[in-house]
């Protein structure tokens, strides 16, 4: 009985690591805008056709699609409306995505964000660094960002802008395009607008 009660706790014990192993880490998101929007319920956007740091971007069509779409998913969340097809909407709505790997003993640096990115900006830049050590010697990681850009279609102006990053496995289930996208996109949304300027953390 007492050992058929330790195979137990000892099974019980690697199916919990093996959950950790695969969990999503916390998602680093940060926020600015002017003010908090006025968008009423009902506003419609469109979402860029193209990434937002112009044409291709380097990023695969199928991971371009899974970050846009939870977007999407995100945005009507919150009570926005996507426009159709020969529609003008208010709201213009950039969407960029970066994906880097290496090993968890060479991290890359801080990461500055701040409204606009490289098309131009207000706010300042906060500069945001992701340390993962999960031990065991040095692993190999996926560093993803995700950025929205939120636009007022008539005149380019940014109203609204956050990014969010994490450093997951490369071998876990969750660096996979769908679920990073789901993850990351839900993070940054989370209660939008968002407090401008300060970066949170969100399990």
């Amino acid at each position: 009985m007492t050992r058929q009660i330790s195979v137990a706790l000892l099974c019980a014990a690697a199916l919990s690591f093996g959950g950790c192993a695969t969990a999503v880490p916390p998602v680093e998101v940060t926020r600015f805008h002017n003010a908090v929007p006025g968008w009423a319920p009902g506003t419609r956007y469109a979402i860029a056709t193209a990434p937002l740091d112009g044409p291709g971007a380097g990023m695969p069509s199928f991971e371009w699609n899974s970050y846009r779409a939870a977007v999407d998913q995100q945005l009507q969340r919150q009570g926005l409306v996507a426009a159709g097809s020969n529609e003008r909407a208010p709201l213009l709505v950039r969407v960029a995505f970066e994906r880097s790997e290496q090993s968890s003993a060479g991290r890359r640096s801080p990461v500055s964000v701040g409204v606009g990115g490289s098309t131009g900006s207000y706010g300042s830049g906060v500069g945001l660094g992701i340390g993962l050590n999960l031990g065991g010697g040095p692993k190999r990681m996926v560093d993803l960002q995700l950025s929205v850009r939120i636009d007022d279609a008539a005149t380019g102006q940014a109203l609204w802008e956050g990014r969010a990053l994490a450093a997951i496995p490369v071998k876990a289930p969750a660096s996979q395009p769908s679920l990073a996208a789901a993850k990351l996109a839900e993070a940054l949304f989370k209660d939008f607008p968002g407090e401008s300027g300060r970066t949170i953390s969100v399990p």
